[in-house]
C-alpha cells in the first residue's frame, strides 16, 4: 500500500513538474511577442513622428507658399491699379492734345483766312508795291515802304502815304482779336544837324513816325486800346545799309498783328515789378 501511495505521490509531483515547465515557455514566448510587438509600435510611432514632423514642414512651407502667392496677388492688384490710372491719365493727355490739336488747327485755318483777307483787302497797294502783307507762325506784318509815307527825316504823312494807310486802317478794323503792334525803323544814316533839335538820334524818329501811324490809324476807326506804337531805330536792319538799296529797305513801317490771347498770357506770366519803398 505505502508502495502505491508513494508512485502515485512522483507521477503528481512528476506531472505538476511537466506543467510548471510548459507554462513558463508560454509567458516567456508571450513576453517576447509583447516585446516584439511593443517594438513595432515604438518604431512606428518614431515613424509616425517623423512623418508628422515631415507633414507639418510642409504645411509651414504651403503657408509661406500662400502668403508669398497673397503678396504677389496683391501687388499684381496694385500694378493693375497702377496701369489703369497710368491709361486713365494718358487717355487724358490724348484727350489734351487732341484738343491742343484742334484749337491749333482751328487757329491756323483762322490764321489763313486772315491773311487771305488782308492780302485781298490790299491787293492793289500790294501789286504797287507800296507795302508787303507777310504771314509768319502766329503774326501778320503790313510792310509799309517808308518813303510812299514820310519824307527823310520827317515824321510827318505825306498825302499819298495817308490814302494807302486809310486803306489799311480799314483793313484792320475787323482784327478784334488782334493786338496792332507798329514799329518805325531806319537805315544807320544820323539824323541831320537842323532836325536834331526835333530828333536827336534815329530812335525819336522811329518812335514818332510809329506813333503818327497809330493816331492816323485811330482816326480811321482802328481801336486805340489794341494798338502800340514802337521804333527801332537803325538796330532791326533787313538787309545791309551799305547799298542805297539796302538803306531803302530798312527804312520802313512794320505793322504786326498779334493774337490778343497769347499777348494776355505772356503779360499774365510776366512777374510783378517790385514795390517801391515809401
Amino acid at each position: 500500500m505505502k508502495n502505491y501511495l508513494f508512485i502515485g505521490l512522483a507521477v503528481l509531483a512528476v506531472g505538476m513538474t511537466v506543467t510548471g515547465c510548459v507554462s513558463s515557455g508560454k509567458y516567456k514566448k508571450l513576453e517576447a511577442d509583447k516585446n516584439q510587438e511593443i517594438t513595432a509600435l515604438q518604431q512606428e510611432k518614431t515613424t509616425l513622428e517623423y512623418q508628422k514632423g515631415a507633414l507639418e514642414k510642409d504645411v509651414a512651407d504651403l503657408k509661406d507658399q500662400v502668403a508669398a502667392l497673397e503678396q504677389e496677388k496683391t501687388t499684381a492688384e496694385e500694378k493693375v491699379q497702377t496701369t489703369q490710372e497710368q491709361k486713365a491719365a494718358a487717355e487724358q493727355q490724348v484727350g489734351l492734345l487732341q484738343r491742343d490739336k484742334d484749337t491749333l488747327i482751328a487757329a491756323a485755318q483762322q490764321q489763313q483766312t486772315q491773311y487771305q483777307r488782308l492780302v485781298t483787302g490790299l491787293a492793289n497797294e500790294v501789286q504797287k508795291g507800296e507795302l508787303q502783307v507777310k504771314q509768319y507762325k502766329n503774326m501778320l506784318t503790313v510792310e509799309l515802304a517808308e518813303q510812299i509815307f514820310f519824307d527823310s527825316g520827317r515824321a510827318t504823312l505825306k498825302p499819298e502815304g495817308k490814302k494807302v494807310l486809310k486803306k489799311v486802317g480799314e483793313a484792320l478794323k475787323g482784327y478784334d482779336d488782334k493786338i496792332i503792334r507798329v514799329v518805325g525803323h531806319t537805315d544807320n544814316k544820323p539824323v541831320t544837324k537842323s532836325l536834331q533839335a526835333t530828333f536827336p538820334s534815329n530812335w525819336e524818329l522811329s518812335v514818332a513816325r510809329s506813333t503818327t501811324v497809330v493816331r492816323f490809324l485811330q482816326t480811321v476807326g482802328v481801336p486805340p486800346q489794341s494798338m502800340i506804337a514802337a521804333g527801332r531805330g537803325e538796330y532791326d536792319p533787313i538787309a545791309p545799309n551799305d547799298t542805297p538799296e539796302g538803306r531803302q529797305k530798312n527804312r520802313r513801317i512794320a505793322i504786326m498783328l498779334y493774337d490778343k490771347k497769347l499777348v494776355n498770357e505772356m503779360t499774365e506770366t510776366m512777374p510783378e515789378p517790385p514795390s517801391q519803398v515809401q
